[in-house]
C-alpha cells in the first residue's frame, strides 16, 4: 500500500468496520461513521445477508464508496478466523472477491493466508490485473501463537505476493501483548511489504494505540459495531495516537 491511497497521510491509518446485515443497517452505520473521518472503511461482507447475490454486493460496495469518499477494504472473513457463517463455498467466495476486484468502488481486499494456495494465487492475479491491493491475513481469537509461527504467517503472506501482511491474535497475558509488538518490529524490519498487527481484547488494546511505533501501518477503531474485541472508539483512538506521536515523534 502506498501513502497516495490516503492522500499522502502518514500511518497509522485508522480503519473502521461496517457490519450491517442489510442495506438499511449499512446506510445507518455510514451516517454515523463518515463524520468520524476514518482513513479506511472495511466492509465486512460476511455479515451481509445477501452475500450470495453478486450484483447486490457490487451495488452496495458502490453505494458505500460514493457516500463516504473513503477507500474501501472488502473482507469476507472466514468463519474459522472469526467471521460470520455464510453459505458460500470457497470457490464462490473467490469468485465474488474476483468480481469485487473489477469494481472501482473497492481499493483493497482481504483474504486469509490459510486459504488454499490455488485460491490465493487466483485472487492475487485478479487483484493485480485490476490494480487492487491485497492483504493476506491471519487471525487467532484463542491465543497468541509462538513468535516463530506468527513470523511464518507473515512471511507466507509475502511469499504469495501480498501487498500487506496482517496478523491479529488474542493475548492471554501482558507478556503476549509485548511479544506481539516485538514481532511487529521484527517483521517490519524483515519483510519487503508493510505489516499490520494487533493484539485483541481489552488487554491488547494498547497495541492498537502504539502499534504504529513498531511498524504496524493500520489500526482498527470502533465506529458503530465492533468487528473484533478490544477496538477503541475512533475519536479516542485518534486522540491517543496523536498525543503519543507528539510526545515521542516518529519512533520506530
Amino acid at each position: 500500500m502506498t501513502a497516495e491511497l490516503f492522500h499522502n497521510k502518514k500511518p497509522p491509518y485508522i480503519c473502521t468496520a461496517l457490519t450491517g446485515k442489510n442495506k438499511e443497517e449499512i446506510r445507518d452505520e455510514l451516517k454515523a461513521i463518515i463524520p468520524k473521518r476514518p482513513d479506511l472503511i472495511e466492509w465486512r461482507a460476511d455479515f451481509f445477508e445477501e452475500i450470495h447475490a453478486v450484483d447486490s454486493v457490487l451495488a452496495i460496495a458502490k453505494e458505500i464508496a460514493t457516500a463516504s469518499k473513503i477507500p474501501i477494504l472488502f473482507t469476507i472473513r472466514s468463519e474459522k478466523e472469526g467471521g460470520e457463517k455464510i453459505l458460500l463455498t470457497d470457490e464462490e467466495k473467490v469468485h465474488l472477491l474476483s468480481e469485487i476486484c473489477k469494481s472501482t468502488a473497492v481499493a483493497i481486499i482481504d483474504f486469509e493466508v490459510s486459504n488454499e494456495p490455488e485460491h490465493i494465487r487466483e485472487l492475487r492475479s485478479n487483484s493485480k490485473k485490476h490494480n487492487k491491493k491485497l492483504i493476506l491475513s491471519y487471525h487467532n481469537f484463542d491465543f497468541t501463537p509462538e513468535s516463530s509461527e506468527i513470523m511464518k504467517r507473515a512471511f507466507k503472506a509475502e511469499f504469495y505476493g501480498a501487498d500487506i501482511a496482517k496478523v491479529a491474535v488474542m493475548p492471554k497475558t501482558k507478556e503476549d501483548v509485548l511479544r506481539l509488538l516485538t514481532i511487529t518490529k521484527e517483521a517490519d524490519d524483515a519483510l519487503t511489504i508493510p505489516i499490520v498487527t494487533m493484539s485483541m481484547g481489552q488487554m491488547g488494546s494498547l497495541s492498537r494505540i502504539i502499534g504504529w511505533a513498531y511498524g504496524s501501518i493500520i489500526t482498527f477503531g470502533l465506529g458503530v459495531q465492533s468487528s473484533a474485541l478490544g477496538q477503541v472508539p475512533i475519536d479516542s483512538l485518534r486522540q491517543m495516537i496523536e498525543m503519543a506521536q507528539e510526545t515521542v515523534g516518529e519512533w520506530k
